[in-house]
């Protein structure tokens, strides 16, 4: 009899899943888009919708249909642009040289660069959100976050001098039909069994009578006599860093008015700021923080498409369309 055998339930991939220490996320990876000085940028989302977009791509079977497209709106006032830092890279990673919070501290960005004449250094911008702005996010204290850049030393600091402690737009970063990476914390979901944490198999109606419906079957085996990390069981669910590659970006507009719902949108209100429509979902509840990169795996090549209907019926109950 051949022997019985399954995927495990749930990934280890993710262990251990314990709570994000900051709502901030942190972005580790190495990796640039040529042709952009400004790697990333961040927003709050607001919530979710739905468009009609008319298919472009030929051969597909609804080429030249409108097709019904879930969309998520993020809200993307423009980052002020705090700061600047500069990096050296070592065989054993980044080595922070100097920084710079105003203009009257630049020379040391420029001192830097002329003493390191020879090693491969980095510039990163030190930037801020401001919630302020956003009427659906009560708080007013910023998030202040590094965005990376070209890898063009030179390059990189003639853009930053020109805005250091001014503004930058979503529009200086993306524009309609990129491809970006979302990073964000999960929705948090609080203390959970292992079945709804891992996915085990609910036990037969037996052991329900048991009381032992919903636990795991075995806690291992005698030797070693301790329970092994890898055994499912019951702790935190959510508000997780998590990363979804490859989201299209459909539009960014300025008029907040043309994608806000009847009643504004559930638990958020009215968008009053530059935004973007995301095709599909993101991690995280409404007003969370939400940090875009340009993607750097392989996507499929957009074709412009037009969106001939963007959804504003009220969600504050039973939609009518």
């Amino acid at each position: 009899m051949a022997k019985y055998h399954r995927p495990r339930r749930g990934s280890l991939a993710f262990s251990p899943r314990k709570r994000a220490k900051k709502e901030v996320c942190r972005i580790r990876r190495e990796t640039r888009v040529e042709g952009k000085l400004l790697q990333g940028f961040a927003g709050y989302k607001a919530g979710m919708t739905h468009v009609l977009v008319r298919d472009s791509i030929k051969g597909s079977p609804t080429y030249g249909q409108d097709v019904f497209t879930p969309v998520t709106v993020i809200e993307a006032p423009p980052m002020r642009v705090e700061g600047v830092r500069i990096y050296r890279v070592t065989p054993y990673g980044l080595k922070a040289l100097t920084e710079a919070w105003k203009e009257q501290q630049l020379s040391r960005i420029e001192d830097a660069i002329a003493k390191y004449d020879g090693d491969e250094l980095e510039l990163r911008v030190i930037a801020a959100t401001q919630p302020a702005l956003i009427s659906g996010v009560p708080k007013k204290k910023s998030d202040v976050m590094e965005l990376m850049m070209s890898g063009d030393v030179n390059r990189d600091y003639d853009y930053v001098k020109e805005r250091l402690n001014g503004e930058i737009s979503v529009k200086d970063v993306f524009e309609a039909g990129d491809f970006v990476d979302v990073t964000a914390v999960t929705r948090g979901k609080g203390f959970q069994g292992p079945v709804k944490r891992w996915g085990v198999k609910i036990q037969n109606a037996k052991a329900q009578r048991a009381g032992r419906g919903r636990h795991v079957g075995t806690l291992g085996p005698w030797r070693p006599a301790r329970v092994r990390w890898f055994v499912p069981q019951a702790g935190q669910t959510g508000y997780h860093q998590r990363t979804e590659y490859n989201k299209l970006i459909l539009k960014i507009g300025e008029d907040g008015s043309e994608i806000t719902p009847e009643g504004g949108f559930v638990k958020y209100g009215i968008v009053r700021n530059e935004y973007l429509l995301l095709k599909g979902s993101v991690p995280g509840p409404k007003k969370r923080l939400i940090r875009m990169n340009l993607s750097i795996r392989p996507h499929p090549e957009f074709r412009s498409s037009e969106i001939t209907f963007i959804c504003t019926a009220s969600q504050q109950g039973c939609r009518k369309a």
